[in-house]
């Protein structure tokens, strides 16, 4: 029977794996079992030889010997008393009509030989022991011995362990093939489901056996990242649906614009500024949907040292001063990554807060062990507790009507959290006493001290001034 090279079938590979280990160990047992069986039976007959020998040639030399000679019911039932000239001087019954068992005797300086005769076919053979009677030149020889038991000249008894070798490699096999088909059950049964799992039905799950065995932990990781998979799908549509509301909404708003402004010639330049606007809108939403698709393809060659106290004040310095702004900053806090995408974080978290802030912001960097650390916080009102995970989503707005009047896109949270993470660091929000902190942690450059710096402590600036906490910006206009 031709066996594939491969087979496609886990069960079927496993089926001949476990006939073939078998047969491998089964056949070298059979073979050392049969040479172990042969020797251990010669030795038998050799030692049981020797011991008739030996008690024959005693009663010789004490006269005792009778004819036809007793064999002592051993098994060994050919014995001859041979003269030192050859001739039988006795022999037991089942010697009789053998001429000579042996024509070997033990040389001169020896008192006990052993020797298989065999008849020139091959078969028949006899195993022999000779035991001299007396010391000496002319002494009496004692032959004893017995034919060769079956086991020593069947010529079936090796081929017939390795049939039984075969055979019982034959069982393994059939046994693996049994187990295997009981063991990949559950997983025939999982592919299934998997298989007709699709985007229109993408909550499906596969069935999950009892126990805590590998299958039912890949049952229960598969199911795991089908429920990732299905939030990822239905984040997705909602995205899309979410995206195609806020495109149209501007797209809308020009269009609406233009025909106000082709019907009212007269309002042509409000109606210009107008679509301007929403021009502008449009394409901030679409500026931040390419900086989103970009963010995961950023090659590691692309970053570079960033000093994130730099990074922090010189946004605080550019932005307008609508509202006061205190620093807290710890200088030579240095990161790895892309400069253009952090300070985009950074401007971000200074929008939001700027936007939800009532009367002002506090921005605080410093170093925790090997991260980075900037907290941005205002004094706006708190995040409830099921909004706190959803903020970071794409076009996710607490209060949509108020964001959109202040210039947001609904993308600033969820651009920061995809920039953070993807340099390996980690952001959240929360609620504190006087309002909303965010939380932005990320892994310090490599070779930077993890305490904070030697030289002018936590307060002082990249300069050598000390910093402590800058003038609020704005508080000129605001007192």
């Amino acid at each position: 029977m031709l066996v594939p090279k491969h087979p496609r079938s886990l069960r079927a590979r496993l089926t001949l794996i476990a006939a073939g280990l078998a047969a491998c160990l089964l056949i070298p047992i059979a073979v050392v079992l049969n040479v172990l069986v042969r020797h251990a039976v010669a030795e038998g007959i050799w030692n049981e030889s020797l011991d008739t020998a030996s008690r024959v040639a005693a009663s010789v030399r004490d006269g005792s010997l009778t004819n036809p000679v007793a064999t002592g019911g051993n098994g060994i039932d050919l014995v001859e008393v041979v003269s030192s000239d050859g001739r039988v001087i006795a022999s037991s019954a089942g010697a009789d009509g053998v001429h000579r068992l042996s024509p070997l005797h033990p040389a001169a300086d020896g008192d006990v030989t052993q020797t298989t005769s065999c008849a020139p076919h091959g078969r028949d053979c006899l195993y022999v022991t000779v035991v001299r009677v007396f010391p000496g030149p002319g002494s009496d020889f004692v032959y004893a011995g017995r034919a060769a038991p079956a086991v020593l000249t069947s010529p079936l008894g090796l081929p017939s362990l390795l049939l039984l070798a075969l055979m019982l490699a034959a069982l393994s096999g059939w046994a693996a093939w049994k187990t295997a088909g009981r063991v990949l059950r559950p997983v025939e049964a999982i592919r299934s489901e998997l298989a007709g799992i699709s985007g229109k039905n993408p909550g499906s799950r596969v069935p999950e056996p009892p126990g805590d065995d590998e299958i039912a932990r890949l049952a229960r990781t598969a199911n795991d990242a089908l429920a990732r998979l299905d939030t990822s799908i239905q984040r997705q549509r909602q995205f899309a649906a979410d995206a195609s509301h806020e495109l149209l909404t501007p797209i809308c708003g020009i269009r609406a614009q233009l025909e106000s402004a082709r019907l009212h010639p007269e309002d042509t330049p409000e109606a210009v500024l107008a679509a301007l606007r929403d021009t502008e809108r449009l394409e901030a939403i679409v500026s931040d949907l390419l900086l989103l698709a970009r963010i995961p393809t950023v090659p590691e060659t692309a970053r570079e040292e960033v000093d994130l106290s730099h990074l922090v004040v010189a946004e605080v310095d550019r932005r307008p001063g609508r509202l006061p702004t205190q620093l807290h900053e710890t200088p030579g806090v240095i990161i790895w990554g892309m400069r253009r995408h952090l300070a985009r974080v950074v401007a971000n978290l200074l929008d939001n807060a700027e936007r939800h802030a009532l009367t002002g912001v506090s921005v605080c960097v410093e170093r925790a062990g090997d991260e980075a650390v900037l907290c941005v916080r205002n004094d706006g009102g708190c995040i409830p507790e099921a909004d706190q995970e959803r903020i970071f989503e794409r076009f996710y707005r607490t209060d949509a009507a108020r964001s959109r009047s202040r210039g947001g896109t609904g993308l600033g949270l969820a651009i920061a959290r995809e920039v953070v993470e993807a340099h390996g660091g980690s952001i959240r929000v929360e609620n504190v006493e006087d309002g909303v902190r965010f939380v932005l942690r990320l892994p310090l450059a490599p070779d930077q001290p993890d305490g904070p710096p030697e030289p002018g402590g936590q307060n002082a600036r990249p300069d050598g001034r000390t910093a402590g906490t800058r003038r609020p910006r704005g508080e000129d206009t605001q007192s």
